[in-house]
């Protein structure tokens, strides 16, 4: 049990994935429980940031979504950097958003060297009778490149819940047992509370909100 004192913890992890997968809904049912069904494509960066129980101690996971269509590459270096965990969204009623999952995962690995723990989620695991990617094959593939794991539904809540707590749960226990990375080394790369992260580089604001959005140049 945590003694309730001590070093706060504060995990970014990003969503990454096609156009129209899932991705906002995703985080809005974990951060919110909704779900719209006429959502509009993400414009820019948003973020959110929940607050999880995790082997006693409150762990903070600060969850950044962005849109998937190239025009929004110029926010990739900022976006990308200081993050530790990744979700990479695919729909499994289309099978081009699968095949895209291995761009999605270079340029992860490009633009991020503290990356510790990946999932690959298959999204709108509810519709079931247009599925274009069987189960096993999403399986195959994170299994072939060490990646976890879930097929989730952001419209009936499946799995949505397991998926982040999954993530952040096992980039916490990355960090606490020093397995991945010396305490020295990862604390540089940590996103503290009292330094949150801005897209100043490549963007013109962020609200320094729950949730926050920002405007491309």
């Amino acid at each position: 049990m945590g003694d309730g004192r001590g070093e706060d913890y504060l995990f970014k992890v990003v969503i990454i994935g096609d156009s129209a997968v899932g991705k906002s809904n995703l985080l809005a049912r974990f951060a919110r429980n909704e779900f719209n069904a006429n959502s509009k494509a993400t414009i820019g960066v948003e973020f959110q940031t929940q607050s999880l129980k995790i082997d006693g101690r409150e762990v903070q996971a600060q969850l950044w979504d962005t849109a998937g269509q190239e025009r929004f590459r110029a926010v990739t270096s900022a976006y990308y950097r200081g993050a530790v965990g990744a979700l990479i969204v695919y729909d499994i009623t289309r099978k081009l958003t699968f095949e895209n999952v291995a761009r999605w995962l270079d340029e992860l690995r490009m633009h991020s060297e503290t990356i510790l723990v990946t999932m690959l989620v298959g999204n709108k695991c509810d519709l079931s009778d247009l599925r274009e990617v069987p189960t096993d094959e999403g399986k195959t593939y994170a299994e072939a490149e060490g990646l976890m794991f879930l097929e989730t539904s952001a419209l009936d809540t499946t799995n949505v819940n397991a998926a982040f707590h999954s993530v952040v749960k096992e980039i916490y226990f990355s960090y606490t047992s020093k397995k991945t990375l010396s305490s020295a080394s990862f604390k540089s790369e940590l996103v503290s509370k009292s330094e949150r992260l801005s897209l100043t580089s490549d963007t013109k604001e962020v609200k320094r909100e729950s949730s926050a959005c920002c405007s491309l140049s």
